[in-house]
């Protein structure tokens, strides 16, 4: 699954990846030591990961429902 890509943005990392390396900003964060300039770049990075993360979500929600219709909707079908 870490080859997969959302279709309708090519390049986006996995899912897994982009939380893996947000995980990996928020400790950094959490520890300190870094400058300003330093820190707010890790957080703009980790504010771009946590957007690819969401929409990774929301697409398999989506997906999700879809499926669900689909298989209820096939019920339906079936009992008449």
């Amino acid at each position: 699954m870490s080859e997969q890509t959302m279709p309708d943005q090519p390049g986006t990392p996995p899912y897994e990846d982009a939380r893996t390396e947000l995980r990996e900003i928020v400790a950094k964060l959490e520890t300190g030591g870094q400058s300003l300039e330093e820190s707010l770049a890790l957080w703009e990075r980790g504010e771009v990961l946590a957007d690819v993360c969401q929409k990774w979500l929301d697409d398999a929600g989506q997906r999700l429902d879809s499926a669900i219709a689909a298989r209820d909707a096939d019920g339906v079908e079936a009992r008449d």
